[in-house]
């Protein structure tokens, strides 16, 4: 079980904290996992993904690296990546990745 976070707050209910498990609490984990910058955490240096670094490279590589990121980033949690796009909205880098785990699947978008 994990507890449940909404932009960065943990979700209240009943005077506790919301817990998620199953397939949530696997998927919650992914996201935060693709979120967060790898290296951030000096006790946890293979936690997080390199999506950020994209904007270092050629418009042409984002696909295959943003894909190799996203595997890298997922690597041991049961979640898989069925599929990358990568688009410019403006400033910002959008990936958005298919996930599965099981039957179940979710589409994430991550702005970088």
């Amino acid at each position: 079980m994990v507890n449940k976070l909404v932009s960065g707050d943990y979700v209240a209910q009943g005077g506790g904290i919301t817990r998620m498990s199953g397939s949530d609490a696997a998927f919650a984990n992914a996201v935060f996992r693709l979120q967060c910058r790898r290296g951030s955490f000096p006790f946890l240096p293979e936690l997080g993904s390199r999506l950020w670094q994209l904007g270092r490279l050629r418009p042409g590589d984002w696909e295959v690296c943003a894909r190799q990121y996203c595997i890298e980033a997922l690597q041991g949690s049961g979640v898989e990546v069925q599929s990358v796009q990568v688009t410019q909205q403006g400033q910002a880098i959008c990936v958005e990745t298919e996930l599965t785990l099981g039957e179940n699947t979710l589409l994430v978008e991550v702005n970088v």
